[in-house]
């Protein structure tokens, strides 16, 4: 098989994936129309001629006014399905959503309105696509602490249905550490924690991360390679990073992918998986990372067994259902 087919045959998981990243302008132009909501662009052309970010906080700014066109439970329904749809196509087994709920209650979309939209799709996908998934709620990092403690209360009546919480949104000037104590109460309440950290903020951000947050898996941490203590700290202790490659060259944390320094942190031990982090925004779902990724910096079919068996193993799921995953990642030949 080439290369293309082999990525697609890889069962993998996708563990750094927005699903309001994921909102297409056909979609989002096709919402936006349906629930008489105004864009700041005039065509679904324009729109994509926006796309060309100097750094996160361009992007962040076309992302939230696209996100407005998202009101109804049917809307977050349509928007996860579209989504699963290509994951299946791309090969994934399992895939753990990001969702930022103060981006939609801040414009009086009911939290449960959210949550309820994109578990029916997991559910859905569960059984059109034998996809399994989880739900991670994000803080907004550039809101309040506060913010975010008045969201977990939102989310207490239905954390049943959330698996993890996550930090994301503005990195630059919003470390970790502002985010101590509400994490500490997420860990009480028993769910995963993840973080974004190192991406554009600086390595200190993801010791921050892992020694007052507690994270799980660092999300990013590119910028882990400046800091060899950090290095050596990450590969002994397996801490799983979602390297997002094309996201992070579309926002200028590399020049181009051939400089991004994947590969450099897999030979030296780290647990790396190769994540979407906002396709419709970046250029690339995950089979697309995954392939042009392996062809800039000349992965081996090895390397990218690896780089599944990575997400499976960082995945938050019991063995009963990785065990299968693996046993049919280990029969695909090198």
């Amino acid at each position: 098989m080439d290369l293309a087919q082999f990525v697609r045959a890889l069962p993998k998981a996708e563990l750094h994936l927005h699903i309001e990243g994921s909102l297409e302008p056909e979609m989002m132009f096709a919402l936006a129309q349906r629930n008489g909501v105004a864009l700041p662009w005039g065509s679904v052309e324009a729109t994509r001629a926006a796309y060309d970010f100097s750094d996160l906080q361009s992007f962040l700014d076309l992302y939230y006014a696209g996100a407005a066109a998202l009101i109804h439970e049917r809307d977050f329904h349509e928007l996860a399905m579209a989504y699963f749809a290509r994951a299946h196509d791309d090969g994934v087994v399992h895939a753990e959503l990001f969702f930022d709920p103060q981006t939609h209650t801040a414009r009086g979309v009911a939290f449960e309105t959210v949550l309820d939209g994109l578990e029916r799709a997991c559910e859905e996908a569960r059984e059109r696509w034998g996809i399994s998934s989880r739900l991670i709620l994000c803080f907004l990092r550039h809101l309040s602490e506060e913010d975010g403690f008045a969201t977990l209360e939102q989310a207490l009546p239905h954390i049943a249905r959330i698996h993890g919480v996550g930090l994301d949104s503005s990195e630059q000037g919003h470390p970790p550490a502002k985010f101590e104590r509400l994490f500490a109460r997420c860990r009480e309440l028993g769910l995963h924690v993840v973080a974004h950290a190192g991406e554009e903020g600086p390595p200190a951000y993801i010791v921050e991360a892992l020694d007052l947050l507690r994270v799980e898996r660092i999300d990013h941490g590119v910028r882990a390679a400046e800091d060899a203590a950090l290095l050596e700290r990450l590969a002994r202790e397996q801490v799983p990073l979602t390297v997002c490659p094309l996201s992070n060259v579309k926002l200028c944390v590399f020049p181009r992918l051939e400089a991004h320094n994947l590969k450099q942190l897999l030979d030296a031990g780290l647990k790396i998986t190769i994540n979407s982090d906002d396709p419709a925004y970046f250029g690339g779902y995950i089979g697309q990372n995954y392939l042009e990724t392996a062809q800039a910096l000349q992965l081996s079919r090895a390397e990218l067994k690896r780089i599944a068996r990575n997400s499976l193993e960082a995945s938050f799921v019991p063995e009963s259902l990785r065990a299968p995953w693996l046993a049919r990642l280990d029969a695909l030949p090198d």
